[in-house]
């Protein structure tokens, strides 16, 4: 769950909440009096979205990324063909 704080206590406290957005991994969702609100979030986990983003663009891709998390999953629970061994 997104935490929400005030621009104000992100000024006050900036150095603070950046380590919070890094160590804890939950973006902070920043407010703002007269304005639209934002998002702090740390460069790994915008960088991850990114990727992920980018692996999901194509529908090709994104089929084949899926079947594989589906298999995974299968093989997690211990579920194999035949021939097949659990690891």
């Amino acid at each position: 769950m997104m935490k929400t704080i005030s621009y104000s206590k992100a000024r006050q406290n900036l150095s603070a909440t950046m380590v919070n957005v890094i160590e804890d991994k939950i973006p902070i969702l920043i407010t703002r009096q007269k304005g639209k609100p934002c998002v702090l979030i740390s460069l790994e986990e915008y960088e991850s979205l990114e990727e992920t983003a980018y692996l999901l663009r194509s529908p090709a891709n994104a089929k084949r990324l899926m079947h594989s998390i589906e298999e995974l999953r299968s093989r997690r629970f211990g579920t194999a063909s035949k021939g097949e061994s659990l690891k």
